[in-house]
């Protein structure tokens, strides 16, 4: 009995050890991690949100406690205001575009013929491409003396003069949200994709069987299946539209006349242009603001237990 029990506090002690041992990895892991994320993350964003009650320009020497002025001047500003809806519009736009593209692409890839993993890979190319160089490449198909669309245009006769799609309020918005879609249509194939493979072929077989349409089975079978897919891509598109700068500053710079100016725009206007570190970072709050229910709704259905 003696040595049972010597046996067994002894094994006792080598899992609390081991415990201690695993405890010690996760802090010697999470650590770094944690300083890492304190000084590139929360420390530059605590302090931009502090920033957002100071008047702070490039003539202020020291910053000036203004308290909620600043975020008074944005609801009362017509042109932030303006870049609100702008990036409603955009973010809506491009998300529903790059879903229904998305969702067509991935189909069509669904179906078995020869070439089709050529293809799949030659549709990987926006997205790999920078995306400065996919704006400027679309910036040269919709010029208005030599882009490509407005040769073609004119070729078939839909127009009877070159459109200047990028100095029309219309056009530079279409122009942005075509342009970002074209880059993350792959992407969102590839969501699609995947969960069409997790699907099972054989009630389509049997839905084919029986006289039903191809608009009925993507209706009645595909869709429904793609339900989860659709919440979490569109969240995740979303997010990623909201937080979109560059293609829109290379494509039209936030014009013409701030047409195409949404917030990430205005705070680099506000930040770098007109030197008011205060405003930039009151808007980068409204920013977050906008932001932060869907990214808690992509969290929540990314950890959502089943």
């Amino acid at each position: 009995m003696v040595m049972v029990s010597d046996k067994t506090a002894m094994a006792g002690r080598k899992r609390g050890s081991l415990k201690r041992a695993d405890r010690l990895f996760a802090y010697a892991i999470l650590v770094p991690a944690m300083i890492a994320f304190g000084v590139m993350v929360a420390y530059p964003f605590i302090d931009a949100m502090s920033m957002a009650f100071y008047q702070y320009t490039i003539y202020d020497v020291e910053p000036t406690f203004i308290g909620f002025e600043n975020f008074v001047t944005i609801l009362t500003d017509p042109y932030v205001l303006g870049s609100w809806v702008t990036t409603a519009i955009f973010v809506v736009g491009t998300t529903l575009l790059t879903m229904v593209l998305g969702l067509c692409w991935a189909l069509l890839m669904y179906q078995d013929f020869r070439g089709r993993g050529v293809l799949r890979t030659m549709t990987l190319l926006p997205w790999i491409l920078p995306s400065t160089v996919s704006a400027f490449i679309w910036a040269w198909m919709l010029n208005g003396k030599y882009g490509i669309v407005n040769v073609i245009l004119l070729s078939i006769g839909i127009v009877s003069e070159p459109v200047q799609f990028l100095s029309n309020d219309v056009g530079a918005m279409m122009a942005v949200i075509l342009t970002r879609a074209w880059i993350s249509i792959p992407l969102f194939m590839s969501f699609f994709l995947a969960g069409l493979q997790g699907m099972d072929f054989q009630q389509i077989e049997a839905a084919r069987i029986v006289g039903a349409s191809n608009l009925i089975i993507v209706r009645r079978l595909i869709l429904p299946h793609l339900k989860p897919v659709f919440l979490v891509t569109g969240a995740l598109g979303m997010i990623g539209n909201l937080q979109q700068f560059d293609i829109i500053y290379a494509l039209t710079g936030g014009g013409p006349v701030r047409a195409t100016s949404v917030l990430s725009i205005e705070v680099f206007r506000q930040a770098f242009e007109n030197w008011d570190l205060g405003m930039a970072s009151a808007i980068g709050v409204l920013w977050v603001f906008t932001l932060m229910p869907i990214v808690v709704y992509y969290l929540r259905s990314l950890f959502k237990e089943d």
